[in-house]
This record gives C-alpha cells, sequence and structure tokens, in this order.
C-alpha cells in the first residue's frame, strides 16, 4: 500500500476510535426500591453515586459520557415491559419474574442474562402469607376454602402455589386466589375485607410491624429457596461487558457498605422508600431473615428452574427458558476479581450474615446464636444484643422504668432460624426457665409437648422474666 494511503487509512481509523470513545453511553438501571432485597443492585448504588465510582474510564471508554438513568418500580413485570421495549438496560427482581423477563425476551426473539444473585435464602425465607390481626386463623392449613390476594406473576404467586400443593389441594377448587398488589392488600387487610394475603418481600413483614396483619406462614416452610437477583439485556451485556461489571462492582460495594453499618443503611432504605428502619434491619442486619449473597449457589439455580416450570404450568412460558444459558456469572465473577474476593470460597459459604457481638449486658462474646435476642433502643444508632431473650426482657425492663423505650425487640426463630420481631412470636419456657421464640404458635406447641415446657405470648414472657428479677 503507497505512504500515502497508508497514511489516510490510519488517520481514518483514529477517527472512528476516537467517535467510538466519545460516544454517549445510556446505562439504564430498573430498580425495585419497596422491594428492599434489591437495594444492593439498585437503591444504595443510585443513593451512594456508587455506580459512578466503578464506570470504565480508560480503553475504548476514555472519553466517554455516561447517561445514567435510574427508574423505579413496584414489582418486576413492568421493569421488564421497559427492558423488552429497550428502555432499560439492567433491573433487579426476585427469582419469579426474573423467568418471566427471560421468557418476555425470548419471545421477542432477544435474550436477556440473569447477572447475579442480591439476596436470598436457601430454605425460602423472605415471601410470606398474612392474615388480618383478628383473624382466628394460626397456619396456612386453616386457610382451605378461602380467599387468598397475591400479586400474580410475582415470586410470592410461585410460593402460595407452592404451599397449596403441598397441602394437596387443588388451586381452583380448595382456595379462591385472587390478584391484589400490596399497596391494595394492607387496605384490605386492615379493612378485613380478604382473608389472606401472599406477598414478597418486605410486606409479609411490613404488614405485621404496621400492626395491619399477622404472619401465619413463612416461605422456610416451603424449603423452596429463593432469591433477588440482577439481569441485563444481552445484546447491552455484549457490547458492554466492562460496563455490566461496573454495575457488579457496585453492588458488590453496596453490599460491603450494608454489611458494616446495617442500622445506617436501614435508615437510608427508610427516608428514601418510606419503609421502616426496623423492617430493614429485619432483613439486612446481622442473621437477618435473607442473606446478602451475589454468588449462583445451585439452590438459587433450582430456584429458576422450578419458577420456570411453574410459569409453564400457569402457560406464561413455554419451558424452553434453559437456565444453564440464562445465567451467565462471568460478569460477576469479573467483579468479584476487582473487589478482591473469592467467588469460589463464597460460593460454597451458606452463613448467614455473620453476628461478631458481645452480650450488651455481661459484656461476654456471643458464641451461640441459637436463643440471640437484639434491642434498637431510641436515640441510639446502634442495635444492642443479647445472648437470650430472658437477658434482652430483663434489660428492656430496666430500659423502660428508666424512662426509655425500644424502638424494636428482635429474637430469633428456635427452629428455622430466622429472625422475628419478638413482639409478634409465641415462646417455649423450659423447666430451666429459659425462652426460645417461635414464629408459630403451632411450632411452638410441638416443640413444648417434646422437650416440655410452657407456651407464651410476649406479654407472658415479659411478665414471666419481670416475677423471676423480682425475687
Amino acid at each position: 500500500m503507497p505512504l500515502r494511503r497508508l497514511a489516510a487509512a490510519i488517520l481514518a481509523a483514529s477517527a472512528l476510535v476516537t467517535t467510538a470513545r466519545a460516544e454517549t453511553i445510556r446505562v439504564a438501571v430498573g430498580t425495585q426500591d419497596t422491594t428492599i432485597n434489591c437495594a444492593t443492585g439498585g437503591l444504595l448504588i443510585r443513593e451512594l453515586k456508587l455506580l459512578e465510582r466503578f464506570l470504565p474510564r480508560d480503553g475504548q471508554y476514555k472519553d466517554a459520557t455516561y447517561d445514567i438513568q435510574w427508574r423505579n418500580f413496584t414489582s418486576g413485570a413492568p421493569l421488564t415491559n421497559e427492558m423488552v421495549a429497550g428502555k432499560l438496560d439492567l433491573g433487579a427482581m426476585a427469582d419469579f419474574p426474573g423467568s418471566l423477563n427471560g421468557a418476555a425476551f425470548a419471545k421477542a426473539g432477544r435474550r436477556s442474562l440473569f447477572l447475579s444473585v442480591l439476596s436470598g435464602s436457601i430454605k425460602g425465607s423472605g415471601n410470606g402469607v398474612v392474615v388480618p390481626v383478628a383473624s382466628p386463623v394460626q397456619s396456612f392449613a386453616e386457610l382451605k376454602g378461602k380467599t387468598i390476594s397475591v400479586p400474580f406473576a410475582s415470586t410470592s404467586h410461585g410460593l402460595l402455589l407452592r404451599a397449596v400443593k403441598a397441602q394437596g389441594w387443588d388451586p381452583e377448587r380448595d382456595v379462591t386466589i385472587i390478584t391484589q398488589a400490596p399497596e391494595v392488600a394492607g387496605s384490605a387487610l386492615k379493612a378485613n375485607k380478604i382473608e389472606a394475603h401472599a406477598d414478597f418481600v418486605p410486606f409479609a413483614e411490613l404488614f405485621p410491624w404496621r400492626g395491619i396483619a399477622r404472619k401465619i406462614y413463612d416461605g422456610s416452610q416451603s424449603n423452596a429457596p429463593t432469591f433477588h437477583g440482577s439481569l441485563v439485556d444481552a445484546a447491552y451485556a455484549e457490547r458492554y461487558p466492562e460496563i455490566v461489571t461496573a454495575y457488579l462492582r457496585a453492588a458488590i460495594e453496596a453490599d460491603r457498605l450494608i454489611a458494616a453499618e446495617p442500622e445506617r443503611y436501614a435508615e437510608l432504605i427508610e427516608r428514601v422508600t418510606g419503609i421502616e428502619a426496623e423492617v430493614a434491619y429485619l432483613f439486612h442486619g446481622p442473621l437477618g431473615l435473607q442473606t446478602r449473597d451475589i454468588t449462583w449457589k445451585p439452590e438459587y439455580r433450582q430456584a429458576l428452574k422450578t419458577s420456570i416450570e411453574t410459569l409453564t404450568l400457569l402457560k406464561k412460558a413455554d419451558g424452553d427458558l434453559d437456565v444453564d444459558r440464562f445465567v451467565d456469572d462471568r460478569f460477576v465473577r469479573a467483579a468479584a476479581a476487582q473487589a478482591g474476593l473469592d467467588y469460589e470460597v463464597r460460593l460454597k459459604d451458606y452463613a448467614q450474615a455473620p453476628l461478631k457481638a458481645a452480650d450488651a449486658a455481661t459484656g461476654q462474646p456471643i458464641t451461640d446464636v441459637s436463643r440471640l435476642a437484639q434491642i434498637w433502643v431510641k436515640g441510639e444508632d446502634k442495635v444492642r444484643h443479647y445472648a437470650s431473650p430472658e437477658a434482652a426482657l430483663t434489660a428492656l425492663a430496666a430500659l423502660e422504668q428508666g424512662g426509655g423505650s425500644a424502638r424494636v425487640v428482635y429474637a430469633q426463630d428456635r427452629q428455622s432460624g430466622i429472625k422475628l420481631f419478638a413482639a409478634q412470636a409465641w415462646y417455649v419456657r423450659d423447666a430451666e426457665r429459659r425462652l426460645g421464640a417461635f414464629l408459630l404458635k403451632g411450632d411452638a406447641d410441638t416443640f413444648a409437648k417434646a422437650h416440655g415446657g410452657e407456651v407464651l405470648d410476649f406479654a407472658a414472657a415479659r411478665a414471666g422474666v419481670a416475677r423471676l428479677s423480682a425475687r
């Protein structure tokens, strides 16, 4: 090639590179702020401007301008509609609507990728069923013949169908299932207009916290894994793989921050969403209701397969969605490496968010968390930890006698290990006067019969501790 033509070709190529580098790149993310287990994939990244910290600034992105867009949704279905329409590049949602996302992209002749887990429970905790406060119902088995509302096409819809199947019921004859958004269900529960409501994070805890419902079924009873995670338009990931990795790097940083200061970021979640910090801490604090987790554990892959099977049964998908193609862990592995995390070690780690604390009463390290109880005192920015419910209730009485008060008291379920609002739990006091907390009265009754003991509600447990303290 003549020197003149070669020089012209080099200049032309250089101009193309300069144009590519100077492009404005959209990063449009769909969030579910009120679905607080998506916080590390949306709300926290946005509010703390973490994405800006990790977006690539070199190579082909050296002179790029980023157009960062955030859109908030109350559920996964409308978020998926916007992704398929090309208005969003990334989004966060649970396994069931995530499967719908994959099916919707496939129907449009395109693909989405499930990038990572954000938070989940291999037992299924997070989804749940509640009844009005005055309802006599204490267990899911008592809902036969009744009307249960649920947000259709949500992960709680999948839970409800599995719970009905586990009872051996026909979902069309033995119960009446109607669609109802959580915003509507709250008012309906308060007015006793529905007999039960199944919902996703955080409503099965939020409604009881606000005093308009009682939780009578936790997803952990189904022993069906559930999670929330992040998805991307596959074409976008192919074009901008470094941006996708940067988004997940920001999610990992959000996870690190909330793990270090759960109370602080629970307060931030409340300021943004209106969902009380006490509820946010129930999920995101140590030993929380779900565990934040970026890795694709086999149980979460199975959750996707189960969701796809359920969708096929409901004729919402054709069953051709291949989980092994849908899940793409390349990007989260790259983000983990950048953050200095060993993905394989995390993959094998099933522990809840750990608690490393001393008993607030004795100063001794808490090594056995099976009877952990906690108090968030009004006016304090850190939760107090106690090795037992008795210790916490004794401290609560002293706090109130001194003119103080608690924002909330937590306990850990003696069997499942999930975090509970102590005031709504049942307790078994054994022969040695030790208390164990339970979500369900039936579980407390069974434990008491098997191990000996007395079943108490929160008020009776408090009174019993007070009597012992007065001796």
